[in-house]
C-alpha cells in the first residue's frame, strides 16, 4: 500500500511566495504564511526570518483553507473491502481535502450514538471525520433515528443519502426536530415510483441502448416537496447532487422565497453528459444518473450564480467483483477524492465559470458553513479538528496546497482510495494537491 508522508510541524515553517486565497477574508495575493508549532502566526511579508526556520518554495503554488467534502462513504462499518476510514481519509488527503463527511448508510446503519461515536473513534491523523446521523432508523423510514442523541455525540447533519425519505409527514418532522439543533436534513432526492428499475438518464439514447430510464422529475419533484416542507417548518434543507436543471430551478426559486436551503452537485454532473454511458461503461452508472448538455449547462449557471452552494464528490467505492458486472446490475456510484480538485479546476476556472476564490468558497468555506463546523453548533461536539474554512491568526493551520498548472492524467492504479471505480481513468487534468497541513503536520504524497 502506498503511504503518505507526514511531518509533524515544529518551530517556524514559512510557505514563501504562494497564492494565499481565502475568501471569507477577501484576500487573494501572493504572499507569505508563516506558522510557528502548527498554528498560523503571521500573513503577509514575513520580517525577520528565523535561521532556524524551515522555509517552503511556494512559488506558483496556491494555498487555500483546507478543502472539505460534505458527502463521502467510507463504508465503515461493514464493507471495510471496499474503503475503511483510514483508506478513505488517505485519499481525502492525497486529494486535498482536510475534512469530510461520512453519509450514514453504513452497516450497521449510523442511526444512535454508539455508532457516531465508533465513527469518531476511527479517526486517522490524514483528514478530519464529521458523521451524519440517518434521519430514520435503518434508512427504513418508518421511524426517527435518535437525532438529538446523536447530535449530542457528534454528528453534523442528518441524511437517509442513498435513500430518499418517501414519507412526508417523516420529512416533516424531521425538518422540525433538526430545528432544535440547528443541523440541515440532507435530502436524497428521488420519487422511487419515478426512478423504478431505471439505470440512465431517461431519454433517446437510453431507448437506444435498451436501458430503463430514470427522468429528471423523479429529482426534482422530491426536491420540491421537501424545499415546501423546509419552508413550513422553518428547518434547514440541503440538497444533495444535483444532477439537472428542474432541482436547480427549484432551489433557485426557494433560495427567492427565503427558504432555508442549501445544495450541492458533483463534478460528474458538470463534466459528463449521459453520452459517457455509451460502450455501457458500469464506471458510469450514478445515482441520479449523467444528464444531458443542458442540465450540464444549468449546473454550472447554478454555480456560477450561487444557487448551487458546494461540489461535494459523493466519493462511493465499489469492489471490482460488485461493480464491473452488466451495466444495469451494477451498484450506483464513483469514487471521487483524488479527482474532484483537478475536474473542478480544469473545468470551472480554467473556462471561466468560476474564479479561484469562488472555487474556494465552494470547496472549504461554504460546506463548513452549512454544517457550522468550527463556527457554530457543530464546532463544540464535532471531530475534534474545528477549523472554520478561513485562515486565523493564531489558530492551526488547516491547508491546501496544490499546483493549479500541474498537468496529469488519473490514473486509478495510483489512488489511495481501496476502490478503483472511476470513470476518469485516462482523463488528462490540470491541478494537483501538493499538500495539506492538518493537526500540525504536513502531509504529503
Amino acid at each position: 500500500m502506498k503511504e503518505l508522508k507526514i511531518q509533524k510541524l515544529e518551530g517556524t515553517v514559512i510557505l514563501k511566495n504562494g497564492r494565499v486565497i481565502d475568501p471569507a477574508n477577501k484576500r487573494d495575493e501572493v504572499t507569505n504564511l508563516v506558522i510557528i508549532d502548527g498554528k498560523i502566526e503571521s500573513i503577509g511579508k514575513a520580517g525577520e526570518i528565523d535561521p532556524k526556520a524551515q522555509v517552503i518554495d511556494a512559488t506558483g503554488l496556491v494555498i487555500t483553507p483546507g478543502l472539505f467534502d460534505m458527502h463521502v462513504h467510507f463504508r465503515e462499518p461493514g464493507r471495510e473491502d471496499e474503503e475503511t476510514i483510514e483508506t478513505g481519509s488517505r485519499a481525502a488527503a492525497a486529494g486535498g481535502f482536510t475534512g469530510v463527511a461520512c453519509m450514514p448508510n453504513t452497516t450497521p446503519v449510523v442511526e444512535n450514538q454508539g455508532i457516531v461515536q465508533l465513527v469518531k473513534s476511527r479517526q486517522t491523523a490524514y483528514c478530519g471525520i464529521y458523521p451524519v446521523g440517518a434521519v430514520t432508523k435503518g434508512l427504513e423510514c418508518q421511524e426517527l433515528a435518535e437525532m438529538g442523541d446523536m447530535f449530542h455525540a457528534g454528528a453534523v447533519a442528518v441524511s437517509d443519502d442513498g435513500k430518499p425519505v418517501t414519507n412526508s409527514n417523516l420529512m416533516r418532522r424531521a425538518l422540525d426536530y433538526c430545528r432544535m439543533f440547528d443541523i440541515p436534513v440532507i435530502s436524497h432526492c428521488e420519487d422511487v415510483f419515478l426512478s423504478a428499475d431505471g439505470a440512465m438518464n431517461e431519454g433517446a439514447l437510453a431507448t437506444r441502448l435498451g436501458l430503463r430510464g430514470i427522468p429528471n422529475a423523479a429529482e426534482s419533484s422530491m426536491a420540491y416537496r421537501d424545499a415546501q416542507l423546509a419552508a413550513l417548518t422553518g428547518g434547514r434543507l440541503h440538497i444533495a447532487h444535483v444532477s439537472c436543471a428542474e432541482t436547480v430551478d427549484v432551489v433557485r426559486q426557494a433560495k427567492r422565497r427565503g427558504i432555508k436551503i442549501t445544495a450541492e452537485t458533483c463534478p460528474h454532473y458538470f463534466t459528463l453528459t449521459e453520452e459517457a454511458v455509451k460502450g455501457y461503461s458500469e464506471m458510469t452508472r450514478v445515482n441520479p444518473p449523467l444528464r444531458g448538455k443542458a442540465d450540464v449547462q444549468a449546473i454550472l449557471e447554478g454555480l456560477k450564480d450561487g444557487t448551487i452552494d458546494c461540489i461535494v464528490t459523493d466519493h462511493a467505492p465499489h469492489s471490482h467483483e460488485e461493480k464491473e458486472v452488466e451495466f444495469d446490475q451494477a451498484p450506483t456510484g464513483m469514487i471521487g477524492l483524488e479527482t474532484s480538485l483537478g475536474l473542478c479546476w480544469t473545468n470551472l476556472v480554467e473556462t471561466g465559470v468560476l474564479t479561484p476564490s469562488q472555487l474556494v468558497e465552494k470547496m472549504s468555506l461554504n460546506p463548513r458553513n452549512i454544517l457550522k463546523i468550527g463556527n457554530g453548533s457543530a464546532a463544540g461536539h464535532g471531530a475534534g479538528l474545528t477549523t472554520s474554512g478561513k485562515l486565523e491568526i493564531g489558530k492551526m493551520a488547516d491547508l491546501t496546497v496544490f499546483d493549479p498548472k500541474a498537468k496529469w492524467t488519473v490514473d486509478p492504479e495510483e489512488f489511495f482510495s481501496k476502490s478503483r471505480n472511476t470513470p476518469f481513468k485516462g482523463f488528462n487534468l490540470t491541478g494537483k494537491t501538493v499538500m495539506t497541513v492538518l493537526d500540525g503536520s504536513i502531509i504529503r504524497t
